[in-house]
């Protein structure tokens, strides 16, 4: 404001706010530095998940067993796991993209040899048929497979409410998202926190499997950002010279 009234002062012009602008003005601008500052954010974020990511491609593998893993401190991890998949309880996650196509991603647990626990894996992409109402064939592997692959989270989204969960005498095969609480509710045995992406080179019965790294899309929120910061000084500047008034020399109305 000092700013503003000093230039007024310089210049023949003087800053008259009024009402109805300002309050507008007070309300957004607020609004889009905020939707700024989380695009911002959520760059950052990614750049940090990547370097995590960077770092632990290069250690050890980790050797899946019995014990339940640490999703934290597992996370982006090359992971090893052998043993017997289960496709009683396998699911297809749908809404899933890949190349513009509409289609599933296969989710099987896997029953780890010499131990009860389980551990689900994404095995990958596989398109929709003509007939939505008719889930595609995943072929399986019955015999033992050693399952190599990044340690990762489930879906962050959660199950639609009205959805349940293997709710009659069949399972549910076909899932909007994986929420890895409900799934451990639903299956009669101990499950991984974590799940593992199937490498792409691996044998152990996969299908599409294009996994993005966690940096992707990070110059779509850098973007974002400058966007919503760019039109929050648009709005600055708008706002200030809409409101500056002309000073008229003095006797200038009365001549008129």
């Amino acid at each position: 404001m000092k700013l503003i009234s000093g230039l007024c002062k310089r210049y023949p012009y003087r800053f008259r706010p009024k009402l109805v602008p300002s309050l507008a003005a007070l309300l957004l601008f607020p609004i889009l530095v905020s939707l700024g500052q989380w695009q911002a954010h959520r760059a950052a974020q990614k750049k940090l998940l990547q370097n995590i990511y960077n770092k632990r491609e290069l250690a050890t593998p980790v050797l899946i067993g019995s014990q339940p893993l640490d999703l934290e401190t597992t996370r982006y991890s090359k992971v090893l796991a052998r043993g017997r998949y289960e496709p009683t309880y396998q699911i297809l996650l749908d809404n899933q993209i890949y190349q513009g196509a509409a289609g599933y991603q296969v989710v099987t647990p896997l029953h780890i040899e010499g131990s009860e626990m389980r551990v689900l894996v994404y095995r990958g992409w596989v398109a929709m048929g003509r007939d939505r109402r008719v889930p595609p064939v995943i072929e399986t592997p019955q015999d033992v497979v050693e399952v190599s692959g990044i340690a990762d989270e489930p879906s962050g989204k959660y199950m639609e409410l009205g959805q349940g969960v293997n709710s009659g005498k069949s399972w549910q095969a076909v899932w909007q998202n994986l929420d890895i609480k409900r799934y451990k509710k639903a299956v009669p045995f101990p499950v991984q926190t974590l799940v593992i992406l199937l490498d792409p080179a691996s044998s152990a019965g996969g299908y599409v499997r294009d996994w993005p790294h966690p940096d992707a899309r990070v110059d779509m929120h850098r973007g974002y950002a400058f966007q919503w910061y760019a039109l929050a000084l648009m709005l600055a500047l708008y706002y200030l010279f809409a409101n500056l008034e002309k000073i008229r020399p003095e006797g200038q109305d009365l001549a008129q």
